[in-house]
This record gives structure tokens, C-alpha cells and sequence, in this order.
């Protein structure tokens, strides 16, 4: 049905629900000769206000509509796959030599410039190399503790890619190495990864409660100690996990306890500051459905100091929860403005994941939406 126009997906869901053109139109309080211009493709379904009350009419998400899946670029399909046969080796042979560990942390700075600047395409070839050669040069705990982020960075990019399970897989992987360490550091520089790939899975639960364990373990909070981009990060993500399971107490706890963190410390070349905190403040806003308070806490802070020095990889997938946000409101023509700077910012973020692809698809089908989203559409072949 994917494959459907959407009318014919209108038609199709119709005759699953017992209804006939005068049924389904009296529903809707339209014409019969309307049900049927649209179920023909004679008539385009351009108002999403019209899209909502024929999917609420079918009682279905108004996405079973819009969404075209567009497919995933064939390099994306053969690089996860690569992946996968890389994580199922198990017979993975300890390297006589003594690893050049200083030629293994340069691979994985790389790997890590290459996510910050949202190189996913790279990653994926890039990655699996990666994994193995760390793993054929332990056991050494200088191993252990380069192998940690290089599970987080696959269980990272996968999430990005929509492979949500593998990426839980890689991210557990992690996880177990960074346990036995014993080392509460490493123990939550594996969590955050491990986090985004339970919210993936929306499983945000559970990645809410890993990220409070772990911010914990990491001792007093001091936002002078060692720790405190790391434990800032964690608070983001377990406030990120509460938001989408609509915990909003919780939710904005945790981002105030982490503007606190912020306003004290200087953390922004660890990823974690007071941008990030207002962008993370900006989506809890909005999933809780105060979209004018995110609105105005978002224009602020693409005004801010600290947004322009946060890594392209996060100010392009922040501005598509953003643009998903609008979406879901109805305001097509700032969901539009947001995928356009999204992509501006970091080509791959919308090119290369899936679930970027398919909003802007969505969102191009209004006529709100900019024309230059319209031609973005086109050119990712996913009108």
C-alpha cells in the first residue's frame, strides 16, 4: 500500500472499513462525487486540515496517508549490512602484535569528526573496519576503553538510519565492555548511545532510567568536576526519554537541572552547553504541546551565541525534531523553513535518513510547504 497514491490508500482503507462513497462522504460531511474525484487522483488532497478528518473519519494516523516510505539509498543498505556482519563475528582473533594504540585513537577521532559533521555514508564503511581492529587488540584496558565509543558511534549511526533494534544491539554490546571496566565514566559514555537507540526503539523507559543510573554513579553534583559535559548529557537525554513518553514533570526537571549545570560550567567543545540545553528545552516544549513557548525559545536560540558551535550533526537533527514538531501542528510552512536549514546545515541528515526523507516528502505535499522544499522532494525522488 506504501507504493499507493493517496487517494487510492483513501479508497483501500475505506473498503477495509465496511463504508460505501456515500457512507464515507456523509462521515465527512462532503459529497459522494468528492469521495470519489479523490479516490480517482481527480482531486488532490492538499489541505492537511482535509487529510486529518479522512484519517480520523478511517481511524488511522493521518501518516498511513502522506507517508510514501522513500527507500533507503542502496550504499545505506549495504553498509548496515556490513555492520551486521561485523557485530556477528564472534571468532574475532586477539592480533599478536602489540596494538598501535595511537594509530587506533586517530581511527577513532575520525570516525568521530565524521558523526559530529553527519557523514553517514562514510560511517558505515568506515565503522566496521574500525570495530575489528580494536577488538583483534585486546585485551588491553586501554582497548576496553576505545572499544566502548567505538559501539557507541555504530549504535549511533545506525540509530540514524532507522535500525533501531541493531542499533540496541551495539549499544548493549558497549554497555557489557564498559561494565566489567568498572569504571563509572565509561559505564556512561556508553549510556548515552545506549539511550538513543532505547528511544529509538521507543523503549523511552527504559532509556530514562538508564540515563538517571548513570548520571548518578558519576558521583557528586559538582558542575566544577570532571564529569559534568557527560552528566549534562545524560540529564538531556533522560529529559528527552520523560518528553516522549509524556512525562512533563519529569521531563522538565531534568532540563532545569541541566540549564544549572550549564549556566556554571563551560562545556560547549564537549558537546553539551547552554545551546544544547535550550535546544533539548525547545523539544520538551513542544512534545507537551506548547508550541508557541518552543516557537519563541527556538527563534532565540538560532539567534544564540553557543548554537553556531554546536556540531552540525546535532543543530541539523535538532531542527528536524523541530520540523516534526510543526509538522504534526499543521505548520507546514516552518516545518519547511526547518528541513531547509536542516540540510543547509548537514546534507546527510535529511539525504541519507529515512525518516527525514519520508517528512520531507510529507510536508512537501502541502502547499504551504517552500518551494524550494518542493524541489528538495524532487530530487530525493520522494514526491
Amino acid at each position: 500500500m506504501n507504493e499507493l497514491p493517496v487517494g487510492r490508500r483513501v479508497a483501500q482503507w475505506r473498503v477495509r472499513r465496511n463504508m460505501t462513497q456515500q457512507q464515507f462522504a456523509d462521515r465527512l460531511g462532503k459529497s459522494k462525487s468528492w469521495v470519489d474525484k479523490i479516490e480517482r487522483g481527480a482531486r488532490r488532497l492538499e489541505r492537511v486540515s482535509n487529510l486529518r478528518e479522512i484519517a480520523d473519519a478511517l481511524r488511522i494516523d493521518v501518516q498511513v496517508l502522506l507517508a510514501e516510505r522513500p527507500g533507503r539509498p542502496a550504499a545505506a543498505d549495504s553498509g548496515v549490512e556490513r555492520i551486521r556482519t561485523a557485530l556477528a563475528q564472534y571468532d574475532v582473533s586477539a592480533s599478536p602484535r602489540t596494538p598501535d594504540v595511537a594509530q587506533l585513537r586517530a581511527g577513532l577521532e575520525h570516525a568521530k569528526q565524521s558523526y559530529r559533521h553527519a557523514r553517514y555514508p562514510a560511517l558505515l564503511t568506515l565503522l566496521p573496519g574500525l570495530l575489528d581492529a580494536v577488538r583483534a587488540a585486546r585485551p588491553h584496558r586501554v582497548t576496553d576503553a576505545l572499544l566502548v565509543p567505538v559501539y557507541g558511534l555504530i549504535a549511533l549511526t545506525l540509530v540514524k538510519v532507522d535500525q533501531g533494534e541493531l542499533a540496541w544491539l551495539a549499544a548493549d554490546r558497549g554497555m557489557a565492555v564498559a561494565l566489567a571496566t568498572e569504571d563509572p565514566q565509561v559505564s556512561a559514555v556508553a549510556t548515552v548511545p545506549l539511550c538513543q537507540a532505547l528511544r529509538c526503539c521507543d523503549r523511552n523507559g527504559a532509556a530514562l532510567r538508564a540515563a538517571v543510573v548513570a548520571a548518578h554513579r558519576l558521583g557528586p553534583r559538582d558542575p566544577a568536576a570532571r564529569f559534568g559535559s557527560l552528566r549534562g548529557t545524560l540529564l538531556l537525554q533522560a529529559a528527552l526519554a520523560a518528553a516522549d513518553r509524556a512525562d512533563d514533570r519529569s521531563a522538565r526537571g531534568l532540563v532545569d537541572q541541566a540549564v544549572a549545570l550549564a549556566d556554571q560550567g563551560s562545556f560547549g567543545g564537549e558537546g553539551f552547553g547552554p545551546a544544547a540545553v535550550q535546544a533539548a528545552r525547545v523539544l520538551v516544549e513542544a512534545a507537551r504541546g506548547d508550541l508557541p513557548v518552543a516557537t519563541v525559545r527556538h527563534e532565540r536560540l538560532l539567534t544564540s551565541d553557543g548554537w553556531r558551535w554546536m556540531p552540525p550533526e546535532h543543530r541539523a537533527a535538532y531542527l528536524l525534531d523541530v520540523a516534526r514538531a510543526y509538522a504534526s501542528a499543521g505548520e507546514m510552512s516552518r516545518a519547511g523553513r526547518a528541513l531547509l536549514e536542516a540540510e543547509r546545515t548537514a546534507r546527510s541528515e535529511v539525504r541519507d535518513r529515512p525518516a527525514a526523507r519520508e517528512l520531507v516528502a510529507a510536508v512537501a505535499r502541502s502547499t504551504a510547504a517552500p518551494a524550494a522544499l518542493t524541489r528538495l522532494a524532487a530530487t530525493l525522488h520522494v514526491t
